[in-house]
């Protein structure tokens, strides 16, 4: 067994971080967005020579291996990256997670070497396409927004993607604060390793072995087996309105584990289809989650196979859209992961959460709004599920009324929790949330890309499940139902409500004892 000095790799492991940690405070000081500012919808991380993970702040889960993915495929196929210059992609099929996400990617040179990189993924709340936040449901990858192919960030390739912005200004000013991250990790990760020298590659190799040594110890724990799960997406235009999802888990008790969704549906003209670096990211977060005290680095990911077919909904094939692949599907993967280890794992594996981001965007010509909006968490063998949280694939803020009402041309005009919406139990589901939203300008549209509205999020060990939610458009003294995934215009006036899902409850809930 090898053999590690705790202190050293844990003193590593935050120095790394830290470099990572300080990169995403620049970005959130000098960003433009409110998406960006105040959400804190980015992460970044630092990866060594070869492309591997180093470290990563604990930013959006949904990021956590697809920003390793996206290194490892740039050195293998992508430009040539030069020293003290920046590069940007935001290609889905470049291993990317959808267009609103925006990497930018700087080398790190000490001592007239290349010690690694740094990269920050930042969602940008407009990058054109059918309609404003660019979450709009569409057929193909093109008609989604902008496609950035893998490139130079020169001024000439910002000012062609900020022109394909409804927010010109807002894209400029996000990507120079992008800009101002990658000097900012660049510096600091070059200065820890001239204090290092030689000693860097060891350090570095160190921590990922003993990611990968806890990250093995964990999986041992699972009971060896195979395990299966279903779930469905609905709300899908056409004939057929659902997708079915599927998924095997293997362990074989040796600190290995095997994900493979053969099986699952074909990809569809909607974007619900997540790419393989997505799939992969929520694969991880589980396994990084059962790992405990495990350091954030690409050795968790050692043990981790992953099958995903190209042409279906979890490793899409261009020109297939993807915009929720991001934010519905990864979640949903999530809740098939945790619904197949349950029974491996019965004290540990909570019930799932809403299942959901809520995807939410206003705009018009000049103006553009975006936001997932929180839900119930699922409770779990020793807890109730959390109320109103940005759960498992997603990790942001929510706007705040005050800047949401400062910076837009909209009213909040309710903010609560969806009270009684946790599924019940032993230990209860979290309550999802009430967001209430009225336009003030004229002719705004809204998209919604949403999901557990038919059914809500399973319960786990006999809880029952969380309600489902509801989205509806308020118009003078009328009411109307909204479909989960849509585009609707409105008038100055309009109100937009979204009730998002309860958290599944975990276990039996215990007679009441009368005395």
């Amino acid at each position: 067994m090898t053999r590690f000095d705790p202190a050293r790799v844990g003193l590593f492991t935050e120095l790394f971080a830290s470099v990572a940690e300080e990169m995403g405070a620049a970005l959130e000081r000098v960003s433009f967005s409110p998406n960006i500012k105040e959400r804190r919808d980015y992460s970044c991380a630092v990866f060594d020579a070869e492309g591997r993970l180093i470290a990563q702040a604990a930013h959006i889960p949904v990021h956590l291996g697809a920003m390793e993915f996206l290194m490892r495929h740039w050195l293998a196929h992508g430009p040539s990256i030069e020293p003290d210059r920046l590069y940007v992609t935001n290609d889905p099929y470049f291993a990317g997670t959808h267009l609103p996400d925006i990497s930018v990617i700087r080398s790190v040179e000490a001592g007239g070497l290349r010690v690694g990189y740094v990269a920050s993924r930042a969602h940008h709340a407009d990058i054109g396409g059918a309609a404003p936040g660019s979450i709009a449901p569409a057929k193909t990858i093109e008609e989604e927004g902008l496609v950035i192919p893998p490139q130079e960030l020169t001024r000439r390739a910002a000012d062609w993607i900020a022109a394909s912005s409804r927010t010109p200004e807002e894209r400029l000013g996000d990507l120079e604060a992008q800009r101002a991250a990658a000097a900012i990790g660049a510096r600091r990760f070059g200065e820890l390793a001239g204090r290092c020298g030689e000693a860097l590659a060891a350090r570095i190799e160190e921590c990922l072995a003993y990611a990968e040594a806890l990250t093995r110890a964990a999986l041992r724990n699972i009971q060896a087996g195979a395990y299966r799960a279903e779930d469905v997406i609905e709300g899908l235009p056409g004939p057929d309105p659902t997708a079915r999802l599927r998924l095997s888990v293997t362990a074989p008790g040796d600190g290995t584990i095997r994900f493979d969704f053969a099986d699952t549906d074909a990809q569809r003209p909607i974007g619900l289809n997540a790419t393989e670096a997505v799939t992969r990211s929520a694969c991880y977060y589980v396994v990084r989650c059962l790992a405990g005290d495990a350091p954030t680095n690409g050795g968790c990911w050692a043990p981790v196979t992953v099958a995903a077919p190209p042409g279906t909904l979890v490793n899409a094939t261009h020109p297939a859209p993807v915009v929720a692949g991001n934010t519905e599907t990864s979640q949903r993967i999530v809740d098939l992961i945790l619904q197949a280890l349950a029974p491996a794992l019965p004290d540990r594996v909570p019930a799932c959460s809403q299942g959901t981001m809520n995807n939410l965007a206003l705009g018009a010509d000049d103006w553009a709004y975006y936001e997932t909006v929180a839900g119930g968490a699922g409770a779990g063998p020793a807890r109730p599920g959390a109320h109103g949280a940005h759960t498992h694939m997603t990790n942001t803020r929510n706007t705040p009324v005050e800047a949401l009402e400062i910076e837009l041309p909209l009213r909040v005009r309710r903010y609560e929790l969806r009270r009684g919406s946790g599924g019940a139990g032993r230990h209860t589901g979290g309550d999802g949330v009430v967001r209430e939203i009225e336009v003030l300008a004229p002719d705004a549209i809204l998209t919604l890309m949403t999901g557990r509205r038919d059914k809500g999020p399973p319960g786990a060990g006999g809880g029952e499940p969380g309600r489902p939610g509801r989205n509806t458009l308020i118009r003078g003294g009328a009411r109307q139902a909204l479909p989960s995934k849509g585009i609707v215009r409105l008038h100055a006036g309009d109100r937009i409500r979204v009730e998002t899902p309860g958290g599944g409850g975990w276990g039996r809930a215990e007679a009441a004892v009368v005395e």
